[in-house]
């Protein structure tokens, strides 16, 4: 299968295409290619003549989302409908890659694919914006939306609980942000069984179950036998930052489980990835 990954040299984009190397990859990133520029975008994808198309480029700085509005929707939503507009012309598939954050935090119960989005900070609207383009302007899609992720080599949460641990010797870390952490590598499994499918829609690809920050810490350290470093337990509101994220945003997978494509436990995937990445 011929594939088109986007994002190619962020944490999710360096996983695919070294769990994807078995098929015929085209990965594109910044500077080469500038998918805010839709003649550069209908260029190279023209050229490439993909079967699918993975979106996994995104300002993903929560933060600076908060701070820089537009930069965000420039990215993440023009950016997708640039992808989206240029490989409908080609007739590729497109798989989106998409955020728990498009959830409001307000069901308290883990969010299904037919749950309506509320999306409560600029970056996770920015993100409900690149779905609308893709749903609007392309046949042949599917949106996997997933939560916390994590991968071999990524800047990631697993990573900076670690680095502040040895550091400073404790932690802080919040009780009241829930959602489903989720390995790389098992979301990746996931997207390829999915693409052979032709089952196109929306899925929920996250590890399974939930944990609150607080809880993925404590775990973070018992599996990497830092478990006697203290952790103290506080809250969003001890904890002020640009961007408001949903404070329960678990997401599950029905619809692909309907077709045979599930993840492991959360825990399971987690004591996996510290077995195998350097620290």
């Amino acid at each position: 299968m011929r594939i088109y990954i986007t994002g190619s040299k962020g944490q999710l984009g360096r996983a695919l295409m070294r769990r994807l190397a078995h098929h015929d990859l085209l990965g594109v990133d910044l500077p080469e290619v500038d998918l805010t520029d839709l003649a550069a975008a209908r260029s190279s994808l023209a050229a490439f003549q993909p079967d699918v198309i993975i979106h996994a480029a995104a300002y993903t700085d929560v933060d600076g989302a908060a701070r820089n509005p537009d930069l965000a929707y420039r990215v993440n939503a023009l950016g997708t409908r640039n992808v989206a507009v240029a490989g409908e012309a080609i007739g590729a598939a497109l798989l989106a890659i998409s955020t728990n954050e498009v959830f409001d935090g307000a069901k308290f119960e883990p969010y299904l694919e037919f749950d309506l989005t509320n999306p409560i900070n600029p970056y996770a609207k920015s993100k409900l914006a690149a779905e609308v383009f893709v749903r609007d302007l392309t046949t042949r899609f599917y949106i996997v939306r997933t939560a916390w992720l994590y991968a071999p080599g990524g800047n990631n949460f697993v990573k900076k609980i670690i680095a502040r641990a040895d550091m400073d010797g404790q932690l802080r870390v919040v009780t009241d942000e829930i959602s489903s952490p989720t390995y790389a590598e098992d979301l990746i499994a996931a997207i390829e069984q999915l693409i052979s499918t032709g089952a196109y829609g929306i899925y929920h690809f996250t590890n399974d179950g939930a944990c609150s920050r607080y809880e993925f810490a404590q775990k973070i350290l018992e599996l990497s036998g830092r478990a006697h470093i203290p952790i103290e337990p506080i809250v969003l509101a001890d904890y002020p930052r640009p961007s408001t994220p949903p404070p329960y945003a678990p997401l599950r997978n029905f619809c692909g489980a309907q077709i045979g494509i599930t993840l492991r436990p959360w825990a399971d995937a987690l004591a996996d990835y510290l077995q195998h990445e350097q620290f």
